[in-house]
């Protein structure tokens, strides 16, 4: 069975993520592929800043709360990342939680949910950049969540409700077709097959 992994990208409380990530896990159960998926919150793991002193590349970690997210990323075969964006970029703690690792994103393929004032494109385009300098393959497809158009506000304040247009479902069922497609297209390098 294809793990996919939906790691919600922000820590901030009053994020949006958890619920956006919750509608990515929803509308994967109803296509029922043929793959689990799971979400990974980012605030479960309360990560600090980087504090390992050999680089991720070498893959020796010291510290409890590395091996602890390089065990739970090991597991996932491909990932569908939900990111706001912030400053025109991804969330300092979605960074560096990817810094902390290296091998356990390899040959692992990506999509994006993102979300903002211009649905996130921006944030996902860095962290593109970012997934090719580990190694992960990344999926055309992505979801772009518009706070004026996907979410509702019941004050300036309160996040409201998460309202995703219906465009937006179909546009998420083609990235979770390509994700788990990828994801098991790079299975046999993973396992290190010669081709």
């Amino acid at each position: 069975m294809t793990n996919i992994g939906i790691i919600i990208g922000s820590t901030r409380p009053g994020r949006r993520g958890r619920a956006v990530a919750e509608w990515v896990a929803s509308v994967a159960a109803q296509k029922q592929l043929a793959a689990d998926f799971e979400i990974v919150d980012l605030a479960d793991f309360e990560l600090p800043l980087l504090d390992e002193e050999q680089p991720a590349l070498f893959g020796q970690y010291g510290k409890a709360h590395t091996i602890r997210w390089a065990e739970a990323i090991a597991r996932y075969d491909g990932f569908v990342f939900v990111t706001p964006e912030y400053n025109h970029s991804i969330p300092s703690a979605l960074k560096n939680a990817l810094d902390f690792l290296y091998t356990e994103w390899n040959n692992k393929a990506a999509g994006f949910v993102g979300y903002g004032l211009h649905g996130g494109t921006r944030a996902v385009e860095h962290l593109r950049l970012i997934l090719a300098e580990l190694k992960v393959a990344t999926v055309r497809t992505q979801v772009a969540l518009s706070l004026h158009h996907d979410f509702t506000f019941s004050a300036p304040t309160e996040p409201g409700d998460f309202t995703p247009g219906p465009h937006q479902h179909q546009t998420l069922t083609a990235l979770l077709d390509d994700v788990v497609v990828w994801s098991r297209a790079l299975q046999p390098i993973r396992e290190g097959v010669p081709a």
